[in-house]
């Protein structure tokens, strides 16, 4: 007999739907998967085997076939593990075969016969077109987010083949409860002094621009950067559940009410590999730490220290906002539309910016510059340069604006900008500029002249304009850009130190 069952498969960071069908004949007794299926979605016979036996259940003395179609698309995971079950109880006719019509099975077998979660619950539901979803009990909460499907979570697989069967109800999900509150998150208030570093966070937030700090150690560069996703808003519905697909698939753990509603904030360390930062892999399409960011922030902290080729590999990236990860068996997009923040030293011993502090050679300084590549630098929209700040600064009770005054101004200057139809200004294409970014004549001139020095390249123009338009949505000014807001754009562009003279 042969049954047919709905599931799906993980491809990057979206779900693909899955045929999943048993066929159960007379012959000599084995079981063989078909279809493309990876080690370990092979490795189900013997799972499936174990659960129905736990269950006491029957596994039938015969031959039994599965194939997994589409056959072109590699099947991973242990998602379809309930699915062959479920398909194996009908084709064996343990349950009848109508009662899997109109359903769609998500989950991973235990050898006791318990259910369990998989990751990528969310993607995976999201990519089925039937009316009710089976899914193990801890992914009832992601099920519940796509919103269309009626939600079977259940624990066991005795308890499905009961409900297959008739022989008991379908467990119904339990009411969603109010996520509480999450924690309040440092406050931009415990900076002392850094005034052009701190103006620097609020346009980088205001904007969506990349932002580079550089400075010695102690100077606060790591304790502004964590201090930027505060001055974000609330993620829009609709990136909210982009986000929360990309952590789901990935496998993260998700927040109490399962969606992710605030700016993510992703920090590798900086041995991380290429395929850790953008993703890939060899066995699954993995979304690396830069997909994880999407919608949020990227803290890339002591940047010189990264390997340059990693470095590299997100110059397209921050240009697009995708990744496109292609391997001979499958060619995937990450999404990868984040906020960059990178900090780093001077100079390899951290007081290149002290005068007649520093201790590198000329040859050791010319290597740490060389680990951070000119067009990677030229993606930064704000470059500041950070110092030590002043003793009497540190040593005041005076604290300067906190974080939610300055978010409050940040968010009018993003309601400024999706009245643009984008979601902040450095997403502007060009060729909008000479519309939302006008330059008066005086502003003219400076950019000419700016161009004419070699300080600034074709990209950085774009750059510039973006930024001075985030200056004025600050400033509450809605016309056309003057000297003033361009030059303010061009000193938050400063030329770091440590390029020796590159062009900016």
């Amino acid at each position: 007999m042969l049954a047919s069952v709905r599931s799906a498969t993980l491809l990057g960071v979206e779900g693909r739907p899955v045929r999943v069908e048993v066929h159960v004949s007379s012959g000599l007794p084995g079981f063989t998967v078909v279809g493309l299926p990876d080690t370990t979605c092979r490795e189900a016979r013997d799972r499936v085997r174990a659960a129905l036996l736990s269950s006491d259940l029957t596994w039938p003395n015969a031959r039994v076939t599965v194939n997994l179609a589409p056959p072109g698309l590699r099947k991973v995971g242990a998602g379809l593990d309930l699915a062959i079950a479920a398909g194996l109880l009908a084709a064996s006719e343990q349950v009848p075969l109508g009662s899997l019509a109109g359903r769609a099975f998500v989950g991973e077998l235990g050898l006791d016969g318990s259910v369990r979660p998989v990751p990528g619950a969310l993607p995976l539901i999201d990519a089925l077109a039937e009316r009710e979803v089976v899914v193990p009990e801890g992914c009832t909460v992601e099920a519940q987010l796509v919103g269309r499907h009626v939600v079977r979570p259940v624990s066991t697989l005795a308890a499905v083949a009961a409900a297959l069967g008739g022989r008991a109800p379908w467990p119904e999900p339990p009411e969603p409860v109010e996520p509480p509150a999450p924690p309040p998150g440092p406050d931009l208030a415990e900076v002392r002094g850094q005034p052009a570093a701190r103006y620097a966070l609020e346009v980088a937030a205001a904007g969506g621009h990349h932002l580079l700090l550089v400075g010695p150690p102690g100077a606060g560069k790591t304790m502004l950067a964590r201090r930027l996703p505060g001055l974000l808003p609330d993620l829009a519905p609709e990136h909210a559940l982009e986000a929360t697909c990309i952590h789901s698939a990935a496998g993260l753990p998700l927040p109490p009410g399962g969606l992710i509603r605030r700016p993510p904030f992703r920090a590798p360390h900086h041995g991380a590999s290429a395929v850790s930062l953008v993703g890939g892999g060899s066995h699954a399409m993995s979304p690396g730490e830069v997909s994880l960011a999407h919608r949020g922030v990227l803290f890339l902290d002591e940047l010189g220290e990264f390997d340059p080729t990693v470095l590299d590999s997100l110059r397209q990236p921050l240009e697009e906002g995708v990744i496109r990860v292609a391997r001979a068996a499958a060619k995937v997009a990450f999404p990868a539309r984040l906020l960059l923040v990178a900090a780093m030293n001077p100079c390899p011993c951290g007081e290149g910016s002290t005068p007649g502090a520093c201790r590198c050679t000329p040859a050791a300084r010319a290597r740490y510059s060389r680990r951070v590549s000119g067009p990677l630098v030229d993606r930064f929209d704000l470059r500041v340069e950070v110092g030590r700040p002043d003793v009497a600064e540190l040593l005041s009770g005076d604290t300067g604006e906190s974080t939610e005054t300055v978010a409050r101004r940040v968010a009018r200057a993003r309601a400024a900008a999706q009245r643009r139809d984008v979601a902040a200004n450095a997403q502007l294409p060009a060729w909008r500029l000479d519309d939302v970014a006008a330059l008066d004549r005086p502003a003219t001139r400076l950019i000419e002249r700016t161009l004419r020095a070699g300080r600034l390249t074709g990209r950085g123009l774009g750059g510039v304009r973006r930024v001075a338009r985030t200056i004025a949505d600050l400033a509450g000014h809605d016309g056309g850009l003057g000297v003033d807001h361009v030059s303010a754009a061009l000193a938050l562009r400063a030329e770091p130190s440590f390029l020796d003279g590159r062009a900016a």
